[in-house]
Parts: C-alpha cells; structure tokens; sequence
C-alpha cells in the first residue's frame, strides 16, 4: 500500500492510471480508537497496491520530525497551536494526494473513524459518480478492549473522547451498512486479535478487489484510456 510518506518521497507512484489492477475500487476503513484499523489492514488489505488515505498519516510524520510528542493528553498552549498547524498541513497534503489518485481513478483505501456518516455517504456518492465501487471495511471492538487499546497507543486520546465516539460509531453501524450495502459492507470483530478472523476477512475482501468495476461509466472510462495510448 502507497501511503502518505511514500507519497512525499515519489509522487509518481500513483500514476498507474488505467493499468492499475484495483482501478475503480474504494475502500472506506472504519473504526474507533484503539479499535485496531491498523492492525487489521495490515494483515488484510496489505499488499493489494491501493493508496491509503489518511492524514494521520501525514501528522505523525511532520509530528516526528519537529520532536512533538504524540500522545494528546496534557498538552501545553504551544504544542496545541503546533499540533493544529501541523493536522491543517497534514490534510492539505492528504487532499492533493486523494485529487492524484482520483485523477488516475487509483483504487484507495481511505481511513475514518465513521462517526460522521453524513460525510462518508457524501464522499461515497461522489465516488460512485465517478464510476467507482465503494466498500466500507468497518473494524468493531468492545468499549473495554478500546480504552486498553488507546492506553498504549503512541498517539492515544483521552479517555472521555474514547467513550464517546465508541458509542456514536456503535449508532451509526446501521446507517453505514445501509450507505455501502450488506454486499459491501465488511464487519471484523476484533475484540482479539486473531489471524483466522483476518484470514476470513482477507478472502473476503480478495472477492471484491478482484470483481471487475461494475460501473459502465468505469468501463467507457477505461476504454477511453487504452484507445489514447494506442494512438
């Protein structure tokens, strides 16, 4: 997976175009803190060659390199209005490479936290229209697991915020199954981390990268394309 970093370091990685084998495919990732989006990615959409998404990404980078301490608790007036400056940089640069990506009409992973699902379908539709498949991976974990997560974290939260958007995200379940479609939508448990729950994910998610765009749209898009290259 290309992801925010190696998107600064070579920018011509995402120009596949139409000879990328998860062309037309978006995955939207979900999921609380500390409920393992990461963990479950990586042994489940790793390897597929779709863009990620995320500005956390790009944070924790420019966070790195400036010394700022990840953790978001206990933060004094300056290392808040650098974290801001820092998040606001982040997502400039996440949206050029997501206008890159859709240019080329790339297949991406794109990373939530689902708790704004007005956004999500916004985003959704607006990708549907221009010919993609969306799907939502939705990773699902207990209250209990999720604070003990968070704990460890580098960059952990505080714990109010934890609870609250544990149970916001727990309301919108039905909303984003309806959004994606039962077809579409994949839940993971991962209360525990275990490899059999993510091999049965990864073989459900293999079936649909390896499903053909099902949009016409895609497909004149897609023969536009290889007809210029032939000239």
């Amino acid at each position: 997976m290309l992801n925010f970093n190696d998107y600064l370091d070579n920018q011509e990685a995402i120009n596949e175009g139409v000879y990328d084998k998860n062309i037309f495919k978006a995955f939207f990732l979900a999921g609380g803190p500390g409920s393992g989006k990461s963990w479950v990615s990586a042994r489940t959409l790793m390897g597929q060659g779709m863009k990620v998404i995320n500005s956390d990404d790009g944070f924790e980078n420019y966070a790195k390199k400036v010394g700022l301490e990840l953790k978001m608790t206990n933060m004094s007036a300056f290392q808040t209005k650098q974290k801001n400056f820092l998040r606001t940089r982040a997502k400039r640069g996440t949206m050029s490479m997501h206008q890159h990506a859709i240019d080329g009409r790339l297949g991406m992973i794109m990373d939530s936290t689902a708790r704004d699902t007005a956004r999500i379908e916004a985003e959704a539709q607006s990708m549907r229209y221009l010919g993609y498949d969306t799907y939502m991976v939705f990773v699902n974990t207990t209250l209990e697991v999720a604070l003990k997560r968070n704990e460890l974290r580098p960059r952990s939260v505080p714990e109010p915020i934890v609870i609250n958007s544990h149970r916001q995200i727990q309301k919108n379940i039905p909303k984003l199954r309806a959004i994606f479609g039962s077809k579409n939508f994949v839940e993971v448990d991962n209360s525990v981390e275990a490899e059999d729950v993510n091999i049965k994910v990864y073989k459900e998610i293999q079936k649909l990268v390896r499903s053909k765009p099902s949009s016409p749209m895609a497909q004149a898009w897609i023969n536009n394309e290889l007809a210029k290259k032939r000239r």
